[in-house]
């Protein structure tokens, strides 16, 4: 019992650590209709920026991590702003766009290989890793339950933003068609630059906790698979189709791995895909849509 107890605690610590990733992903889905590929990127952008911040700059992790947060952020905005924009303005053929977007990944990946080289380097211990008693019924980390709980927070605060702000409203107006938004006094131009920014915003965070518990390398993003694999399962576009689609991967990995094998958390995570495409190519959350014009 005391096993599963602890499984379940890293599988939705890790379930959340998707979940800011995903919601990343749907948020451009849901504006723009594409998957944004170099999405993976900004995280390992937000995962360097606090590393160096940490060892060259001698910040503490408060300011490292917003330090971190900003640069994703910012480099999320002149992607799209240099990569996409000149695409959507010629176009509305959202496969150049996606096209688009794997260039990027590629191109930002070879640029950390090229300058920071392309070894591992571990993160300070800045976040505690101590094992945790959970009243006699289980033994966790620290850093489980902070992950679990910075992740909650930052959703939390992502829901407030989108259904009490004028932006928010904004973007959930765009989801729905991002012309008529326009028509209605949008500025869309700017509104886009803010879905990218909150987006690596999100990632950076995501990027922190990952690189702590795997380690950074440039080819880190390619972890964001699982997370694009969760915001399908969800249902692209959805915003809680993605955190609950998240969550069931956490938890089928982690469960998988303790349970039968770790060799096998991969196959049962693209497994999940395959059913979900098969049964539901919506997602659980998703709906049919068609092209935005």
């Amino acid at each position: 019992m005391g096993t599963l107890l602890q499984q379940i605690i890293n599988g939705l610590s890790l379930g959340s650590v998707y979940a800011l990733i995903a919601v990343g992903y749907s948020l451009v889905y849901s504006i723009l209709l594409f998957s944004n590929f170099a999405h993976g990127s900004f995280l390992v952008i937000g995962g360097y920026s606090c590393y160096f911040a940490l060892k060259t700059l001698g910040m503490n992790i408060w300011l490292a991590g917003g330090l971190s947060l900003i640069a994703a952020g910012v480099s999320a905005i002149l992607t799209e702003r240099l990569a996409y924009k000149p695409i959507r303005e010629r176009t509305n053929v959202t496969l150049y766009l996606l096209i688009a977007s794997m260039g990027m990944s590629i191109v930002i990946e070879n640029i950390f290989v090229v300058t920071v080289g392309g070894r591992f380097r571990a993160l300070p211990p800045v976040i505690p890793t101590d094992p945790v008693n959970l009243f006699g019924l289980a033994t966790t980390s620290a850093f489980d339950l902070i992950s679990l709980v910075v992740a909650v927070i930052c959703l939390g605060g992502l829901q407030l933003f989108l259904t009490r702000t004028k932006w928010g409203l904004a973007i959930r107006a765009a989801a729905y068609n991002l012309r008529i938004a326009g028509l209605m006094g949008v500025n869309v131009s700017r509104l886009i630059s803010l879905v990218f920014f909150v987006a690596g915003v999100l990632a950076a965070v995501g990027g922190i906790f990952l690189s702590v518990r795997y380690t950074l390398y440039p080819q880190l993003g390619g972890i964001t698979i699982k997370a694009f694999v969760a915001a399908v399962i969800g249902g692209l576009g959805s915003l809680p189709g993605a955190v609950v689609g998240s969550l069931i991967l956490g938890l089928a990995e982690m469960l998988t791995a303790g349970f039968i094998s770790s060799q096998l958390r991969d196959l049962v995570v693209f497994s999940l895909l395959v059913i979900t495409l098969l049964f539901r190519p919506t997602g659980l959350f998703g709906k049919s849509v068609g092209e935005k014009i």
